[in-house]
């Protein structure tokens, strides 16, 4: 596992790129090792690779990028999708593959447009349009549904998704506010 441990860290280093969005990443987020005992030679080993994409990349291209490593070939190593298939609080499975498309709104799409205006409606100036460096249920919504969906939301963003994310009041009331100001933008942007 070594091997193909050190390929990955260096395909990590030429994935593609995107002018807005930045650099596709990887990053081995699990090992997973068969073994009688901590004193015994592993007889298998297995890896979960957290692989981000960027603007032009494919979930396909992807896999073939690590299928393509030479450890992973010499291995004869099984490259795949893990697919989600866990029973929800009440029982229903629904098979999901985990894939979670890239996507992004462009800054002069409507729906930009509608709540640039209702911030700036507002609070009196502009936002910062831009994108947010964490997963969202975006990746859904626009990735995989083409459903135009714009980030806003409290909190700041390194914290977002980790145990040391904390929320303020005054953030809350800003996030509310533009919550209700959102629907008459938008139809006075039409």
């Amino acid at each position: 596992m070594g091997p193909i441990l050190g390929e990955l860290q260096e395909l990590s280093q030429r994935l593609g790129y995107d002018e807005f969005l930045g650099k596709g990443t990887l990053t081995v987020s699990e090992i997973f090792f068969t073994s009688p005992s901590r004193c015994a030679v592993a007889d298998s080993c297995a890896v979960s690779i957290d692989r981000r994409l960027t603007w032009g990349e494919t979930w396909e291209g992807a896999l073939d990028e690590i299928r393509a490593l030479p450890a992973v070939q010499k291995a004869n190593a099984v490259v795949s999708m893990y697919n989600y298939d866990r029973p929800s609080w009440t029982g229903l499975v629904y098979p999901t593959e985990c894939y979670f498309p890239t996507w992004k709104v462009e800054e002069d799409h409507f729906t930009v447009k509608a709540l640039v205006n209702a911030y700036e409606g507002l609070f009196g100036k502009a936002p910062v349009v831009d994108k947010w460096t964490f997963s969202t249920n975006g990746v859904s919504i626009m990735g995989r549904h083409g459903i135009p969906v714009i980030g806003f939301g409290p909190g700041k963003e390194p914290e977002a998704h980790a145990p040391n994310e904390k929320t303020w009041k005054s953030h809350l009331v800003t996030c509310a506010a533009m919550y209700a100001a959102i629907p008459l933008s938008w139809l006075a942007t039409e």
